[in-house]
């Protein structure tokens, strides 16, 4: 469960594109924490100047702005520089799904790749930063570059094991199991990209969680509260402090 993240009626992002400027993305990727995360991981100075010639552009998304929609043709990829983003889908009662959440180090709209149609609408959920990249620009690339190639599929491969460890949990685990996990996930994501990993704030709505999880608000409120009476966390409004980590985990691994 290593890589589990663990609208509709949205307006269009109003964004602001800033020319990427090479001698800052080879300053920040031979220092950046997520460097092995994003697509520079392992790349030769040369081949970061090829790659930069793709990426021309960074966006700014305001939160509550959508970066793709559901259904619009699949022309490109998106990094998350800074900022948080969750992935929705129509259910087939018509209410919203949250499928995933996404942040900075991370790549948004895989889901087009296969049929050229983006599957689902990705929606800042905070002020954030990211950088285009043009899919048919970075397909040639790949062909030319290896390592690059090699990086991407393990990307992708990091995608399709969230799928399958999402599906597992939302079809075997108890509510506090689940989000036990979630919050394990979500601290080790953290602590990869150099952040605290054991006091931080939810960027998520607890109904957001409960969507991704497939709980009630009212669910995930009483685990939430249920955590806090045994001293496994500390909860003040959107900030957590994991207090009993070894606690959590137990939690989580009652299910195997």
């Amino acid at each position: 469960m290593s890589n589990i993240l663990i609208h509709p009626n949205s307006t269009p992002a109003t964004t602001h594109s800033l020319p990427v400027n090479i001698h800052e993305l080879k300053a920040a990727c031979a220092n950046c924490s997520l460097r092995e995360l994003c697509l520079p991981a392992g790349l030769t100075m040369a081949e970061v100047d090829q790659l930069s010639e793709i990426i021309y552009t960074r966006r700014r998304v305001k939160r509550g702005e959508a970066i793709i929609r559901s259904g619009e043709a699949f022309t490109a990829l998106y990094a998350v520089r800074t900022g948080f983003f969750k992935a929705c889908a129509l259910a087939s009662d018509g209410r919203e799904q949250v499928t995933g959440f996404s942040m900075a180090g991370e790549l948004l709209g895989m889901d087009g790749i296969g049929d050229d149609i983006y599957q689902s609408d990705v929606i800042a959920i905070e002020d954030s930063e990211v950088c285009k990249i043009p899919f048919d620009n970075l397909d040639a690339l790949l062909g030319e570059m290896p390592s690059l190639q090699r990086h991407f599929h393990k990307v992708m491969s990091r995608e399709i094991v969230r799928e399958g460890g999402v599906m597992m949990m939302l079809g075997v685990m108890k509510a506090d199991e689940r989000l036990a996990a979630f919050l394990l996930n979500l601290s080790q994501r953290l602590h990869i990209r150099g952040y605290a990993p054991l006091e931080f704030s939810l960027r998520m709505t607890r109904e957001e969680i409960g969507s991704y999880l497939g709980l009630k608000l009212e669910t995930v409120s009483r685990t939430f509260s249920k955590f806090q009476a045994e001293g496994i966390l500390e909860v003040n409004q959107k900030m957590i402090r994991i207090i009993d980590v070894e606690s959590l985990r137990k939690i989580y691994a009652h299910h195997t």
